[in-house]
């Protein structure tokens, strides 16, 4: 594509309001919003009624930054709901099919052990953004959405199981359940782990899409004692082609220990993944099969699991950063605060190194040990982002790798896209 990208962050008074973050951050075809906690825009407060009415509170405030930007719910491209008990996912499951009626989006669900003003739920979105961010161009005009379902993966009348617009499709997250019997599979956090990924793979099998066209992968853990297990299914997938191994690619990856997955899983996976013809009507220039680039650099801590970034068309997809000195291997002194500066500082020096700024983000995501810390991670965040113009994400966790206080992970925007093979 052509033309360079912009940022555009936008807000309504109809959402809540953070002076941190925007409701939503467009940058090409997709609008990033920050996760909605239950908050009355009119009032700045949680409202009361118990889940039901959060939830709704949640999607009411989703709706309402959609349309503020001229789009619809049906443009929804990806639900995430973070519930602190699932027990509660019948009723927010009938707030959701309000919202979504025929239409279901890709989606998670996990449960965490806090939430931001101590809320049930968080819910956050992605949509489309069919016009584009491109200065004074229509950018490849309003693009189709592509949903696909396949019984060769477990199926859900509350998810599509791949979503794909313009350059990505997005992937409902996997849980380890046979897709024959419907049953989650035996054995630990490896079988499980294995089983999540195999139905990953029938899914883009099932849409002519090899397995490392995977940019981005999160894994959710109910035990992070449980992540070697894992990690010996996980090597066994990636990299899964001869390409792929001459060159040693891994996706991004971020890690997070949740309280509870659906069905008492001990392991769900969800995966963001390159579509390199597009959606029509992008222009025949516009729909080569793009290169993915990924890229790590010795000035942020490396890892053989992961790349530290994978940029795809026009977004950069950033693993996630513990507060570690990539100089010393280990996380730094100081508490929340100071790992908070590292983990932003990694980020900066693995964006700059791919020749983009810190102005070029466009979703946050921090995952903290105590939300009672939030303020002084804040007070480090405004530092990296005073423009405010990324949207934004923060969940309470038990547990993070090396027993840190803070993890970070983001997207950015890729401004000049990927080439198309050559």
């Amino acid at each position: 594509m052509s033309g360079d990208n912009v940022v555009v962050a936008r807000n309504t008074q109809n959402a809540p309001v953070n002076p941190l973050y925007a409701q939503t951050a467009a940058f090409s075809h997709y609008n990033n919003l920050s996760a909605q906690l239950p908050v009355d825009p009119a009032t700045g407060k949680v409202v009361e009624g118990g889940i039901e009415a959060q939830a709704l509170q949640c999607f009411k405030n989703i709706k309402a930054v959609v349309e503020s930007i001229d789009h619809v719910m049906n443009d929804v491209i990806r639900i995430t709901v973070f519930v602190k008990d699932l027990k509660n996912m019948d009723a927010v499951d009938a707030v959701y099919r309000q919202f979504f009626p025929t239409y279901v989006p890709s989606r998670t669900v996990v449960a965490v052990a806090a939430l931001p003003l101590d809320a049930d739920i968080q819910v956050e979105a992605l949509v489309s953004n069919g016009e584009g961010t491109i200065p004074n161009a229509p950018q490849a005009g309003d693009l189709l959405k592509y949903t696909n379902n396949t019984a060769a993966a477990p199926l859900s009348d509350l998810s599509t199981q791949s979503v794909a617009f313009s350059h990505y499709n997005n992937i409902t997250a996997q849980l380890p359940v046979d897709p024959v019997t419907g049953q989650i599979v035996v054995g630990g956090a490896k079988e499980q782990a294995a089983q999540c990924l195999k139905n990953i793979k029938s899914i883009l099998t099932s849409i002519d899409v090899p397995f490392d066209d995977i940019v981005k992968v999160n894994v959710f853990l109910k035990d992070l004692a449980d992540l070697d297990a894992v990690n010996e299914s996980y090597t066994r997938f990636f990299p899964d082609s001869g390409i792929a191994r001459a060159v040693g690619y891994m996706p991004a990856r971020t890690v997070v220990e949740v309280t509870d997955l659906p069905l008492h899983a001990l392991v769900q996976i969800e995966a963001v993944v390159s579509h390199g013809d597009g959606t029509p009507p992008q222009a025949v220039e516009d729909r080569h099969g793009l290169i993915v680039e990924a890229s790590s650099n010795a000035q942020a801590p490396a890892s053989a699991l992961s790349s530290q970034t994978v940029a795809f068309s026009h977004y950069n997809n950033i693993s996630a950063q513990l507060g570690i000195d990539p100089a010393t291997g280990a996380l730094v002194g100081g508490g929340t605060k100071a790992e908070a500066e590292q983990c932003f500082k990694n980020i900066k020096a693995i964006i700059e190194s791919v020749d983009h700024v810190m102005e070029d983000a466009v979703k946050v995501n921090i995952f903290l040990k105590d939300l009672a810390d939030l303020d002084a991670v804040d007070e480090v965040y405004a530092a990296f982002f005073p423009k405010a113009q990324a949207a934004r994400r923060v969940v309470g966790v038990n547990t993070l790798p090396m027993d840190a206080h803070v993890q970070i992970d983001a997207i950015f925007g890729n401004a000049e896209g990927t080439p198309p093979v050559k």
